[in-house]
This record gives structure tokens, sequence and C-alpha cells, in this order.
């Protein structure tokens, strides 16, 4: 039976994706267990809050999931601040480093913006990908937050708040993926989006 984690470091909208995942029909741990982690098929990575903080608490976690996701090839999927943490820094709290999974940095919004950027935008499709199977370009999903990553070569999707910004990215291996958005808050579109990633696995 396939198993996939949820990581339990403190920080994460972890029922909410539970029950995502389980409208989409995989059932999910949660944990913080490092031998759960080492013997996952998938990992998702949930956040909700500031990026210093929860890569301090991530931090004893960090080296396990990283061996899973790098030399063993499992999928993982980063959600909202769990997408940010993908990447090599944040100026969140300071310049703090991520997890290195994909290239650049983690900015705030600029500008006269209101912050949170919070509610329905839409995708605009960059790249094709398996997460995306079966996601209309136009698609709208559900975002809360306040810093955002440029687009780059490693974005699939982009939206637009104040300029466009990245939604969904993944890594070079295209075993790593991330949302800005919160696909289990975000209808029949998100759900779609966690089924796709089951069949990644």
């Amino acid at each position: 039976m396939t198993k996939i984690v949820i990581i339990d470091y403190g920080l994460g909208n972890l029922r909410s994706v539970e029950k995502g995942l389980a409208y989409a029909g995989a059932p999910s741990v949660i944990s913080k267990d490092i031998s759960e982690i080492e013997s996952a098929d998938a990992i998702v990575l949930p956040g909700v809050g500031a990026f210093e903080g929860a890569m301090r608490q991530f931090a004893p976690l960090k080296d396990a999931v990283l061996g899973r996701v790098k030399n063993n090839d499992v999928p993982l999927l980063g959600v909202c601040l769990g997408m940010q943490m993908l990447f090599e820094k944040s100026e969140e709290g300071g310049i703090i480093d991520g997890l290195g999974l994909v290239p650049g940095s983690i900015t705030k919004f600029s500008g006269n913006l209101k912050v949170p950027h919070m509610g329905w935008n839409s995708l605009s499709i960059k790249k094709k990908h398996p997460i995306l199977k079966d996601i209309p370009d136009g698609s709208y999903v559900y975002f809360v937050h306040s810093y955002r990553a440029e687009v780059s070569d490693n974005t699939l999707a982009s939206s637009e708040y104040g300029g466009d910004f990245t939604a969904i990215v993944s890594n070079d291996a295209q075993n790593v993926v991330g949302t800005q958005f919160h696909p289990e808050k975000s209808g029949n579109i998100g759900l779609q989006m966690l089924k796709n990633f089951v069949d990644m696995i």
C-alpha cells in the first residue's frame, strides 16, 4: 500500500491536507517520526506561518526528507509556505536558507499591494508536468500569502498580483513540486492536482 507522509513540524494545515488527500482517494499519515519519513513513498510538506520559524522547527527532519527526495526520487509536494521552503532562500525574517531543492529566492510583494494576497486567482500554465494533468489553463485556485517566488525556468504555472509570480514550481528532476496556493481548499481543480500527485508515486 502506498505510504504518503504529511510532515508534522508544528506549522502546517495538516488536517485539511489529510482530508484533501483522502478525497483524492489516497490515505495518508501525519508524522514527525524519522522512520516513517524514511519509509515514505511520497511526502507532503504543508505550511502556515513564517519562513524562519518553519525552517527552525523543520531542522530535525531536514536530512531525512532530503535523503528520500534526493537519493530515492520520492515525490514531494510543498503547499503554500511548504512550497516556499523548497527554494534556496527567503527574505522573510532576514535572509534565511531554505531547502535548496529549487533555485531562487522568496521575496515580499512590493508596491501598494494589499498583503496578504488572499482569495481566488487564475493559473497561467507555462510547462507540462504530471501535476497539471487535466488542469485547464486559466483555472482558479485559492491563495493566502504575503511572499512570493519570481517566475523562472522552474515555474510550471504563474499567477498575477501586481505582476506575475510562481504559482506552481518543480525541481529539475520533476519529483518535487510546490503550489503557492492551497489545493486542498481549491475545489475540484485542487482535488485533481492532489490526485495527480498521487499518480506520480
